[in-house]
């Protein structure tokens, strides 16, 4: 049986929970899980990420198939999921652990990175200017259980309607062709 090469990438864009959830519902996105990284903390916990005492940023890890998904593309549905043109916030979750933010695993990833942003600048897909910072990535630590699957397991919560459902829906629409059958996510 043939083995397949998985790539990572880690972004950071606002709430985790969002990213989590745009990202899971797209063809070739394997696996997204909620953390922090970019801390000098170890093994930080939520409480503490979001009190700004660590220095992380709410981010995922996305494990994808290039083979079906470049790690461009997958950039550019993380920039369709969260507003990258907002300095560490997005909607009412204000705080540089909201920032917008790619943790470039190596040269190439930054490289891209920097790519997809001139792209984007260049076609001017946003009213302001990009404000998302490429970092070097570090440890990912994964956040608490509760935390992962977080929109699919808690629909009704009021901030599942009122933030993330929006975005999943944005990125959905944007994304039409290439998202999973609804039961895959």
């Amino acid at each position: 049986m043939e083995s397949r090469k998985w790539e990572t990438a880690f972004v950071g864009g606002g709430c985790f929970w969002c990213m989590e959830a745009s990202l899971s519902q797209i063809k070739g996105i394997l696996k997204v899980e909620s953390g922090h990284m970019g801390g000098k903390e170890a093994n930080p916990t939520y409480e503490a990420v979001c009190k700004g005492e660590t220095g992380h940023a709410e981010a995922v890890r996305i494990e994808f198939d290039p083979s079906v998904i470049s790690y461009s593309e997958v950039l550019e549905v993380f920039f369709s999921a969260h507003d990258p043109t907002t300095l560490d916030r997005q909607g009412d979750d204000v705080g540089r652990h909201y920032r917008s933010v790619i943790f470039q695993m190596n040269e190439r990833q930054g490289h891209e990175a920097r790519q997809v942003i001139a792209r984007l600048t260049e076609e001017e897909m946003f009213d302001a200017p990009i404000v998302t910072s490429i970092e070097p990535a570090g440890v990912f630590w994964k956040a608490e259980d509760y935390h992962q699957n977080y929109f699919a397991n808690n629909p009704e919560f009021w901030y599942c309607k009122t933030d993330i459902a929006p975005k999943v829906a944005k990125v959905r629409a944007k994304f039409a062709d290439r998202l999973k059958p609804m039961e895959a996510f």
